[in-house]
């Protein structure tokens, strides 16, 4: 019985065309076995969504750095909704102020990295908070 590995979809969502940031998290998170889709700049929250959910992804990690976050990540988590995908877990990072935090997180998202968190930080919470929430997905198992 194998796990599968963790796979998250980092996006880049809104008119924000600053993607350092994104593609350096991606990168992390392949480094340590995560499966990551990068969709690239400029998506809408309902191209995000339909990634993920087509991609069976276990996460969605947006960033903002535009000041849209409110709008663009918690229309993320409705759509998730909508689209009966809720055990795809959101989180972000960005230029987040203090104040936006917990709003955030009492709309759905799970966890939010501002300037300064790690690299390492972020891996950390992908890889130990995110199995659990989703549930493991097994490969090679039989019943019986």
């Amino acid at each position: 019985m194998l796990l599968e590995p963790l796979r998250v979809v980092v996006a880049k969502p809104g008119l924000d065309g600053h993607d350092r940031g994104a593609k350096v998290i991606a990168r992390a998170l392949r480094d340590v076995g995560v499966e990551v889709i990068y969709t690239g700049l400029h998506q809408t929250p309902a191209q995000i969504v339909a990634t993920a959910v087509q991609e069976d992804a276990d996460g969605i990690g947006l960033s903002v750095l535009s000041g849209a976050h409110m709008t663009l990540f918690t229309e993320v988590v409705e759509l998730l909704r909508q689209a009966d995908a809720s055990d795809i877990t959101v989180f972000g990072g960005g230029i987040i102020p203090e104040a936006d935090i917990p709003p955030l997180l009492e709309r759905g998202v799970a966890a939010l990295f501002t300037p300064g968190t790690s690299t390492q930080q972020v891996v950390e919470w992908v890889t130990t908070k995110m199995r659990p929430q989703r549930g493991a997905r097994v490969t090679g198992a039989t019943v019986g």
